[in-house]
């Protein structure tokens, strides 16, 4: 994580556990929603255990594949403690939330025949909202997602998911803070410049890096076994790129001849 953005998430978390009394004031419920989208391997659990140590809070990983209905999310926020994270990975992959024309469609009905038998958007919204999260105190709700294109609009909005963390591939202040943490490398090494040039022109998660700089005993080994990563990494996406662009030409092509035949 860039050094910068931790700072600036740091801030955020201490702004919000010391301002007990502003939330009371205000009459809002004392909670804040943190959104981590972006690869696989980039750190998003990581993260959370960090925040958790950071913070001292309890975590509590929701499975809203296993909740059958909206009364059951609740009932679970009523058994956790104050000063607890409250997890949902991968929230686009939990469960299969209808858009929300067609689930309030749907809820008429389930209200109506069969009250409160399956968990929808709008009891998620209502739980993040603070509806429920008022029978306790400082909650953090910690969304994770690969692919936040897909998430509804909704859950996305200031005052739910009031902060949004873009979990990147690596980059060269990432590369660095992971060869001091590995390695123990403060300062310049020969093969910085060519590493942090070929971060730039490739993609690989601070996973993948770290899990290279673990691999061998010694500074020059442990840093030339990652050139070579990321040389094949380059080449590798390099050839995946080109293939794409050959079959997008082929398919314009294929276009203009029917155009043209027609």
């Amino acid at each position: 994580m860039d050094p910068e953005l931790k700072q600036e998430l740091m801030e955020d978390l201490e702004r919000f556990v010391n301002r007990r009394e502003f939330y009371k004031k205000v009459g809002k419920a004392w909670k804040r929603g943190y959104l981590l989208y972006g690869p696989p391997g980039t750190g998003k659990s990581s993260l959370i255990a960090a925040m958790a140590n950071y913070l001292n809070f309890d975590i509590y990983d929701l499975e809203l594949a296993n909740l059958q209905s909206n009364s059951e999310l609740r009932s679970l926020l009523v058994a956790t403690n104050n000063r607890s994270i409250l997890v949902i990975e991968d929230i686009d992959c939990s469960t299969d939330f209808k858009d929300r024309d067609t689930e309030q469609q749907a809820e008429q009905y389930y209200n109506r025949y069969q009250p409160d038998t399956k968990l929808t958007l709008s009891g998620l919204l209502n739980f993040i909202d603070g509806l429920w999260s008022s029978c306790g105190d400082e909650r953090i709700i910690i969304f994770t997602t690969n692919h936040k294109d897909k998430l509804d609009p909704a859950l996305l909005r200031p005052g739910r998911m009031d902060m949004h963390i873009h979990m990147s591939y690596c980059t060269p202040k990432g590369f660095r803070l992971l060869a001091s943490n590995y390695l123990s490398v403060h300062k310049e090494h020969q093969l910085f410049g060519e590493i942090e040039q070929l971060i730039e022109e490739s993609q690989i998660t601070p996973a993948e890096v770290a899990e290279e700089l673990m691999k061998r005993e010694g500074v020059d080994k442990s840093l030339g076994g990652l050139v070579e990563l990321l040389k094949r990494k380059k080449t590798e996406q390099n050839e995946v790129r080109m293939k794409k662009i050959k079959e997008q030409q082929m398919k314009n092509r294929k276009g203009r001849y029917l155009i043209l035949k027609w």
